[in-house]
């Protein structure tokens, strides 16, 4: 039997649901991770767009940030960001976008802003980037996120990026022409969102995770589908690519670290303040 961790299910469950003709604007983190590693598996001539103007990036390591030069060295092609955001992602023609969160609630309404009170939050998050308008422009979305109470929350703080609002037709009478998001994928489960509803529930269950540890991770009553699959495992090859893909990424992040160390202490100012 393979050993494999919940979150390595989880990249993997979201790995497969891209194909190698897809076009997908990839946000950094755990979409990046899924989605470079559908390109190593099963995806090999899948575009991935980023942030920063990327097209077709291919980069061996995971990036640290939309402006790391892992994916303009390893494109086929950087636009500027005005380009990207106006023509690409506004003008319609990016299929799937795949974004991360902080805080998710049961219409897929995605909170990356604060926690608590805006003008007095408990907790100040990253911000939407442009998580807001790949929700909005690109054909559907998909969401990937670690599945807890203080992440699955039944009411936001603060919405960041609109999913299906209050549900039903919520999203359309908002004024979005796009589907949102249409699938979600978790350490402990695979949830889509119900087609009357819009309301998340969940399709498939990871092996091993019961009905109860899944309601005691999320904030409100969870709905399952009719029928419940039970996930795949992941296949060797899959493990095999990932942790390849983290191990190639932490010896190159661990190598630039190293030599900003060296860089900095090799400066005249550096030397002279440790020679006092």
């Amino acid at each position: 039997m393979m050993d494999y961790t919940s979150v390595e299910m989880m990249t993997v469950a979201a790995s497969r649901a891209l194909q190698s003709n897809d076009i997908c604007f990839a946000g950094v983190g755990p979409p990046s991770e899924a989605c470079n590693l559908a390109r190593l598996v099963h995806a090999p001539g899948i575009t991935l767009i980023y942030e920063s103007g990327a097209v077709r990036a291919r980069p061996d390591v995971l990036p640290l940030s939309v402006g790391d030069g892992e994916l303009c060295e390893t494109a086929l092609n950087t636009v500027s960001v005005a380009e990207m955001f106006r023509y690409w992602l506004q003008g319609g023609n990016i299929p799937i976008g795949f974004l991360g969160a902080a805080q998710i609630d049961r219409f897929g309404n995605i909170n990356t802003t604060v926690v608590g009170d805006y003008r007095h939050p408990r907790i100040r998050l990253p911000g939407g980037g442009g998580a807001p308008e790949i929700a909005g422009s690109c054909g559907q979305v998909y969401i990937i996120v670690k599945q807890s109470r203080r992440g699955f929350v039944r009411e936001l703080d603060f919405v960041t990026t609109f999913g299906h609002g209050s549900g039903g037709k919520s999203r359309q009478e908002t004024g979005f022409a796009t589907a949102g998001p249409t699938i979600v994928f978790t350490d402990m489960a695979v949830w889509r969102p119900d087609p009357r509803t819009k309301e998340l529930s969940v399709v498939s269950l990871h092996a091993g995770v019961s009905r109860e540890q899944m309601q005691n991770s999320v904030g409100w009553e969870i709905k399952y589908a009719d029928k419940v699959e039970e996930t795949p495992v992941p296949t060797p090859i899959e493990l095999e690519r990932l942790r390849a893909l983290h191990s190639r990424t932490r010896a190159a992040h661990s190598g630039r670290h190293q030599g900003l160390i060296k860089a900095q202490a090799s400066r005249p100012d550096h030397r002279a303040r440790n020679t006092g």
